[in-house]
């Protein structure tokens, strides 16, 4: 999931901190999310998602 959010933050010329900015977290925890060192919460995506101008879908194959 971190590997999407990062590609998904760079296509959006974001940088962690100016992700951070829009979410109100750290930038530090943009980056632990983004290396797979914190859970994130389906809240917390949906907020990601929108922040990065995208659309969440979740799927269960």
């Amino acid at each position: 999931m971190g590997v999407v959010l990062r590609q998904a933050r760079e296509e959006a010329g974001l940088t962690q901190e100016e992700l951070a900015r829009r979410l109100h977290p750290k930038k530090s925890a943009i980056s632990r999310i983004e290396n797979h060192a914190e859970d994130i919460k389906l809240s917390t995506l949906e907020r990601v998602a929108s922040a990065l101008g995208k659309r969440l879908e979740v799927k269960i194959a």
